[in-house]
């Protein structure tokens, strides 16, 4: 019966309530006489008239006030305010006309006895309304989704309300970890500590969690959502009430809460003048601009205030795609090219008078280039190369190279490719003053192509099974935006040949990574232990390059910064002469397809390089 008087169209509502306050006003006032006089009163005609005519001065006092437009599901502190001032109005307005109208019979405590029924009985009428129609053992339906929220402070309050205008969903508890509040109701929804919440999502069949606490710590949210974790339960967090008040929000932007939400450390604000200093009033150029790190470096830049902003990519969808986004934002070119041809970089840097490069341009997939071994060589060690000598030759201020921590005791190929371009700029600063040449390394960022992090939320999608090539395969996480965020401030605090390590805090187990996202999604984990789950982890074993553990550090001093999580390192380096020399026969080695030799060169450059598996290129014949 509650649920379909919710759903009757609102006029209809709006008659009811008001014809539902009519009557309770005028038996206010024959009880006010009664009350007054000591015994059950019945006026005489023109006194009766006067009675059974409140509703006329009380209706458009009422709807002034604002009584019949909320919702009484949502009436809470304003809505009580305005009844009290409806309802003061309203008893003075009809006391004077009772005395206006020269009527005898009236005695002037009456007035103030129908003042204190009314308030009592419409604030009364009100309270009950709330207090069925926010029942969650009343109001559901099959399509609800009952929900409980965690975190019984002001924004668990303010979801609450917003949440039961959706009528999708439910909200049944709060959960809180405060002792203060446990046991204690909040709009009639009980707050519970977190022991209760297996009784909670069992008794009323709980679907999802929404974390309604944006002020607490990474480290808490963390230890939150892993304590969630054996239960079945979506978990979800919330935009910021801020924002939804603002409008830049709705409701329907909850979201369920994603990896990179419990990856990596809490973040440190980043240094506005380092963010600037190489962008602010410059002509930026951005190698790779159409891949994972290369867009979210031109995000950024375009935010900093740079004069121009140069894209530089050979993909021409992924060109079209970051130009698309930024046209309307920033002074654009787009450009398309290969980083290995040194004559169209140096020409692009001629023509607009390039001050900084970011190098994000290469190919970073290891199976893939462990496949095609001399074309990893080719793009990513004589692409930087020719990057770098245009940047010499065009006298560009600043040229930062977005390394690896597959560089750091290279096992595979792409690994060892990106230790050669560090090695190459490291030799380049001792050669020459003109340009300063830093190197940024740091581990994977999420979502970029080629994670794994896209790969199980497709694999989960589609049902499993989830396919890991080892269960103790670690790796470093951190979010694309933070990342890029630190290489630019990384990238302002070098003088030249320095390479900077960025915090990538503790390192993941990816298997514990795949559980907790299958976790997160509300599903189990099939294994022989639990048959019934719903997604498998498979084992692949590894791939050809591939190593269990990835490191930031090679060896050599490390230097703290400013920004706790920038490192400064210094290590070895080759004379410019000598690693010139080498270099030439590795690139006759490349474009002759002698994979032994090249192997052979890399190691000797690369001194640290310990293949995992001997030569895979497709085109290598034995």
């Amino acid at each position: 019966m509650i649920n379909a008087l919710i759903k009757i169209p609102r006029i209809y509502k709006q008659i009811f309530i008001i014809s539902l306050d009519s009557l309770i006003l005028i038996s206010c006032l024959f009880l006010s006489f009664s009350l007054r006089l000591g015994y059950w009163f019945w006026p005489e005609f023109y006194l009766l008239l006067v009675i059974l005519g409140a509703p006329i001065i009380s209706v458009p006092i009422f709807f002034y006030f604002g009584l019949y437009h909320g919702i009484s599901r949502f009436f809470g502190m304003p809505g009580l305010w305005g009844v009290f001032k409806a309802v003061c109005l309203y008893s003075l307005i009809w006391g004077l006309v009772g005395f206006m109208s020269s009527l005898d019979g009236i005695p002037r405590s009456v007035i103030l006895i129908n003042l204190l029924l009314s308030l009592i009985s419409i604030i009364g009428l009100r309270i009950l309304a709330r207090s069925l129609l926010s029942n969650p053992n009343i109001i559901k339906n099959d399509k609800t989704i009952n929900v409980l929220i965690y975190g019984a402070g002001s924004t668990g309050s303010q979801l609450m309300e917003a949440l039961l205008q959706k009528s999708e969903y439910q909200p049944v508890a709060f959960i809180d970890d405060s002792s203060n509040l446990n046991r204690q109701f909040i709009n009639n929804i009980k707050v519970h500590n977190f022991h209760d919440i297996d009784y909670l999502i069992k008794k009323y069949s709980v679907n999802e969690v929404f974390l309604a606490m944006p002020s607490i710590s990474r480290v808490k949210r963390n230890q939150i959502i892993k304590n969630l974790q054996p239960f079945p339960v979506n978990v979800k967090t919330l935009p910021s009430f801020n924002d939804i008040a603002k409008g830049n929000l709705s409701i329907d932007d909850f979201r369920q809460v994603k990896i990179e939400d419990l990856l990596g450390r809490e973040s440190v604000t980043p240094n506005q003048s380092l963010l600037e200093v190489n962008i602010r009033g410059k002509v930026v150029m951005v190698t790779g601009a159409g891949g994972s790190i290369g867009s979210e470096l031109c995000r950024q830049i375009a935010l900093l205030g740079v004069s121009k902003l140069i894209l530089f990519e050979q993909s021409e969808l992924a060109l079209y795609n970051i130009d698309l986004e930024l046209n309307k934002s920033v002074d654009l070119i787009s450009l398309l090219g290969s980083v290995v041809n040194q004559d169209r970089v140096e020409s692009i840097c001629k023509k607009f008078g390039v001050q900084t490069i970011y190098h994000a341009a290469a190919y970073k997939h290891v199976p893939l280039v462990e496949f095609n071994n001399t074309e990893g060589v080719i793009n990513n060690i004589f692409g930087t190369l020719g990057v770098a000598n245009a940047a010499i030759n065009c006298g560009v201020e600043t040229f930062v190279l977005i390394s690896t921590d597959k560089a750091v005791r290279p096992t595979n190929t792409m690994g060892a490719t990106k230790r050669c371009s560090e090695i190459i700029l490291q030799s380049l600063s001792q050669n020459q003053k003109l340009t300063r040449f830093m190197m940024v390394r740091f581990g994977n960022v999420l979502d970029s192509s080629g994670s794994v992090i896209p790969l199980f939320k497709k694999q989960i999608k589609a049902g499993g099974p989830i396919t890991l090539t080892d269960k103790k395969v670690v790796r470093y996480f951190m979010t694309i935006s933070e990342a890029v965020e630190l290489v630019i401030q990384a990238g302002a605090m070098g003088k030249g040949g320095d390479i900077f390590v960025l915090n990538m805090g503790e390192p993941v187990r990816i298997y514990d990574l795949a559980i907790k996202m299958i976790k997160l999604s509300g599903l189990e984990v099939l294994s022989e232990i639990n048959p019934n789950g719903d997604i498998e982890i498979k084992i692949t074993g590894l791939r050809p390059g591939e190593k269990l553990y990835e490191e930031l550090l090679i060896g050599g001093d490390v230097y703290e910064t400013e920004n706790s999580l920038i490192m400064r390192v210094v290590e070895e380096t080759v004379d410019w002469s000598e690693l010139e020399l080498i270099l030439k026969r590795l690139e006759v080695a490349a474009l002759k397809f002698n994979h032994l030799k090249l192997r052979a060169i890399l190691i000797k450059i690369v001194p640290e390089f310990k293949p995992q598996s001997s030569i895979a290129d497709i085109l290598y014949e034995d």
